[in-house]
């Protein structure tokens, strides 16, 4: 397990006002709705999620990066656990040929407005209980996910990623290092569930049996 910093460039390259979010808001209501990740949380105003969320190219160097860190070839197997609309899924078929994707999500409304081209390999599930069979995927990778579990579901999804996985793993989770960063984070998420220091994670995934690579956000 190593620490890989694939997204801190593009987690960085949004400026947000962490009071302004618990100011302006009935917090606790815009989490209740957000949770339910629906229309509201993709597409909605910011201050319940994503305030619209739609392909700009964003993640094609992350795709990037990705394949060239881990060597993949062409014709990997690829899962997103947490996939959202896909658009990483798809920036991954752009530059590597003929890759095989899948991603799995649990809002309904996220696959049903998914990027068309990948549409059909996303399905609605829950990162707990993935519907593949053992050592399915090249690449298995999360981003942003498994922070908004609960820790019996989280304990059962690591152990999920190694059973579906048989090459390389990457996991990246919202997290802090100090008091004022574990306040932003409580200002701005609202779907979070497990508020971890990295040091906690790394236990965490000892502890599960996860052996792939890792890295967390954090919000200064």
């Amino acid at each position: 397990m190593a620490y890989i910093d694939f997204m801190t460039k593009l987690h960085t390259s949004t400026k947000r006002d962490y009071l302004k979010r618990v100011t302006e808001h009935d917090k606790a209501e815009c989490a209740e709705i957000a949770i339910q990740y629906g229309k509201d949380y993709w597409d909605g105003e910011r201050h319940l999620g994503f305030g619209g969320y739609h392909y700009d190219g964003r993640w094609r160097p992350v795709a990037e990066e990705m394949v060239k860190h881990y060597k993949l070839k062409a014709g990997a197997s690829i899962l997103d656990v947490g996939c959202g609309k896909g658009f990483l899924l798809y920036e991954f078929t752009q530059v590597l040929p003929d890759v095989k994707v899948a991603g799995i999500d649990i809002s309904k409304y996220a696959i049903e407005h998914a990027k068309e081209e990948i549409k059909p390999f996303l399905k609605v599930g829950t990162a707990a209980k993935l519907p593949y069979p053992d050592q399915s995927f090249d690449f298995v990778f999360s981003i942003n996910t498994f922070h908004n579990l609960y820790i019996y579901d989280l304990w059962q999804a690591l152990k999920e990623v190694e059973r579906v996985g048989k090459g390389a793993k990457h996991i990246t989770i919202e997290s802090y290092r100090n008091e004022r960063e574990k306040a932003n984070l409580l200002y701005w998420q609202l779907t979070c569930r497990a508020f971890h220091t990295p040091q906690e994670w790394e236990w965490i995934f000892k502890q599960t049996g996860y052996t792939g690579d890792y890295s967390y956000i954090v919000f200064e």
